[in-house]
């Protein structure tokens, strides 16, 4: 597997393209259940290449990508060929997470206690692969508000 399975969730979300999916196959309803019940690798296998068409095209649209925590931001955005971090530290006892602390870091990007990094480097594997693994990691994706807003402020 290139990515992970999706879990129970995503793929309930997803029920109607996993059966599209399936179809595509020609595999029908009564034919899946029974590769379930008689075949559940030949079943794992398939929620497996299922799986990795979903990430594949989700990440391939993601453009930006941010992981948030009490005192620090990472914000990403996401190229062809490079990918863009803006760091961000908070020096003091504050909480990103809560709304007031996210309010008082949006009015305030350029208090004393704010200390900004801004970087780029070149995919070192696959771009979507690199992406996942910042998914993985606790990352969320995003529209980019967020970045843009910074990289106006310090560029």
């Amino acid at each position: 597997m290139k990515y992970r399975q999706l879990t129970k969730e995503q793929f309930e979300g997803l029920h109607q393209e996993f059966a599209l999916f399936l179809a595509s196959q020609s595999i029908d309803v009564k034919e899946w259940n029974q590769i379930k019940n008689e075949k559940p690798t030949v079943a794992e296998d398939e929620m497996n290449v299922f799986s990795d068409v979903v990430w594949d095209d989700v990440l391939t649209k993601t453009n930006y990508v941010e992981h948030f925590s009490e005192t620090s931001a990472n914000l990403f955005k996401c190229d062809a060929t490079e990918i863009h971090r803006i760091a961000i530290k908070i020096n003091w006892n504050i909480n990103l997470l809560t709304q007031d602390g996210f309010e008082w870091l949006m009015k305030n990007p350029m208090d004393n206690s704010v200390d900004i990094f801004k970087g780029s480097k070149v995919y070192q594997s696959e771009r979507n692969l690199e992406i996942f693994d910042l998914i993985e990691k606790g990352s969320n994706i995003s529209k980019g508000e967020i970045f843009e807003y910074f990289n106006s402020i310090i560029s």
